[in-house]
Parts: C-alpha cells; structure tokens; sequence
C-alpha cells in the first residue's frame, strides 16, 4: 500500500529541522548558521545588483504583477495568481499568466481554474511574457517571481501563510525562508493567507509584516475547501458528503498535512497517502492508490494532483474527487482593488 515516499520524509527531516525545539535541530540549525550567513549575503548582493541596475531587468510594453513569496513551500501562490488574473479579466484586460511551469502540475492546475486565460510556462520568464504577448496578452501575472528580478515588473504580491507562521526568519538552510522580512519593502501588497489559521496567527503575521515594511500595506486571504469535484463525470458534491466518510486521502503538495487536516475537520476518516510536491504519477501509482480506496466511500485529492492522476485512473475504480478551493479576501479588499487599477491605468 502507497503511504509515504522517501522524498517526503526528507521533506519532514527538513520540516522538523527547521521548526523542532528538540537537542538535535537546536543544534544542526547552530552548525549550519556560517552557510545560513553566506546565503544571507549573497542575497543581499544579488538585490543590491538589481537595486543599482548593474543587473538588468527586462521591461515589458505591458502592465505586469507579480506573485510570490519569501519562503519555501506554499504559502497559495498558485489560486491567488489565479484569482487576480481573473479580476484583471474582469476589468477589461486580456490577462496571461507566466510560471516557471516546474513538475506540469500547476500549469494544468492553471489551465482548468481559468479556462480561456492564456498560460505559458517558461524557466526564461521573460521569453514567456514576451510569448504571452505573442498570443494577444495585455496584462500579466507571474506566478511564483518575486526572486525572479531578471522579468520587470510593475507590482509585486507577496503571500505570507499564517498556518506555518513562527514568527522566526531564519534563512536556507537553517530555516525555509528565502528572505528577511525586510524584502517586504520592495513589494506593492503584502497578502496573508490562511486554510486554518486563527486569527491571532494572522495578526501576528500582519503585525511582523508592518513593522519589517510600514509603508506597504497588507490583506488577508482565506483558502478553504469549496466542493467535490469528479474528474471522471464532473459531478459535484457538497463537502457534506464527507462527514462521517471513510477517505483515501491523496495529496502530493507542499504540506500534504494541510490538505488532509482540512478532511479530518469536515468530519471524515482520513487514510493518508503522502508524495513529494509535484510527484510524477504514474499508472502504476494510480492503480495501487485506486485498490487501496478500494475499502473507502471516496478516493479524494487536491486539483493539483487530480489533473495529473486523472488520465491513469482505472475506469472500474470509480470516481476520483478532488476538493475545489474558495478564495475569499477577508481584510483589505480596497488595497487589492486600488493595486489592480493602478496597474491597468498604467497601460493608458
């Protein structure tokens, strides 16, 4: 029976390192504090380059946002571009959205959230908004580029996630953060996002945020589970259905633990089955997952792991479910607004 790959434990040393208040990370978080300080100064030297324009970045004849973060993992980079390249749309723009496109898996997560929206995806950011350009965009949303200061851009969003948040920023490799806090000031939004999150978390997320970067303002962000979905006949369910449900509970995403907290919490029993962020399905895996659902109500999923798994699900097994996402911005909704105006007035 499919339960953890070896990828994803080390993904769990590496939380447990970066998190545990035990003897032993205490004290590999010390040994790896010179190389921790390196990293430190590259960073702040690679900035200072693109800060001086002894670096260039490429502009673009086009207004462009960009969403990110200053850690590793996600923090719901992915939805949020998604969502703000549907608001573009509604406001009159033809919108693309450009990603790195690493493991396939959210370039058709993209495609199906916004059917009829341009994606491209591209390592050569800049290449890929001038290709985005090339179908007709007049608007782009880069997705997961706020390091990536070689693509110009007229805005950055970036994303802090409550549910993770220790209130300590410790860099690669002794912590998961890219950045320091400080690098806020070079963003236009700082959006704090939440699965389950409480509110004291957000404000403490909120509170570092403001005093790391004053004169930016900040909004939060709920993700929650929205309704079942079949990728084999599209029939939906309300998450209703769950409670009480026994669950094969598949997730190959950052923090799987997330995903599967979400089901416990909506009443069902929860047999996990772990991968590594962006695992590469096979029909192999898909078959073993579908015996082992075999003794279950549902076999359920992300959408990040049913547009992989959908083509290799045998038929006999019955349907797949993944859990859609419902974005909902809880505070700050007129910075998004005014954020999203200016760049388009931009264009005029």
């Amino acid at each position: 029976m499919l339960r953890r790959q070896p990828v994803t434990d080390f993904r769990s040393a590496l939380t447990d390192l970066w998190t545990s208040a035990g003897h032993g990370a205490r004290v590999s978080r010390l040994l790896l504090a010179p190389v921790e300080t390196l990293f430190r100064a590259a960073t702040a030297g690679r900035g200072m380059l693109y800060d001086r324009k002894l670096l260039k970045s490429h502009d673009m004849s086009v207004p462009v946002i960009s969403v990110g973060n200053l850690s590793v993992g996600g923090t719901g980079k992915t939805p949020v571009a998604a969502w703000l390249a549907r608001e573009l749309m509604e406001r009159g723009a033809t919108p693309a959205i450009v990603l790195r496109g690493y493991g396939g898996d959210e370039t058709l997560v993209h495609e199906r959230l916004n059917e009829g929206i341009i994606v491209v995806a591209n390592a050569d950011r800049v290449r890929g908004m001038r290709d985005a350009m090339a179908e007709g965009a007049d608007a782009i949303v880069l997705d997961d580029a706020f390091q990536h200061r070689r693509a110009a851009r007229d805005a950055d969003v970036v994303l802090i996630d409550a549910d993770t948040w220790t209130g300590v920023t410790r860099l690669l490799p002794a912590g998961p953060w890219r950045e320091p806090l400080k690098a806020l000031r070079r963003a236009a939004l700082v959006i704090v996002t939440r699965k389950m999150a409480a509110a004291d978390a957000v404000a403490s997320v909120k509170r570092a945020a403001m005093s790391a970067a004053p004169l930016v303002p900040t909004a939060t962000v709920s993700l929650t589970p929205a309704e079942l979905r079949s990728t084999v006949t599209g029939q939906t369910m309300p998450l209703q259905a769950l409670e009480g449900a026994d669950v094969t509970a598949i997730a190959a995403v950052a923090r799987p633990e997330s995903f599967f907290q979400q089901l416990t919490r909506l009443g069902a029993v929860v047999r996990p089955h772990s991968f590594r962020d962006h695992y590469a399905f096979s029909r192999r895996d898909a078959e073993r997952l579908a015996d082992a659902a075999g003794v279950s109500d549902f076999a359920v999923c992300t959408l990040k792991d049913a547009v992989k798994l959908e083509s290799f699900w045998p038929p006999e097994a019955g349907s797949l479910w993944y859990v859609s996402q419902r974005l909902k911005v809880e505070e700050g909704r007129q910075h998004i607004e005014k954020l999203l105006d200016d760049l388009l007035a931009r264009e005029q």
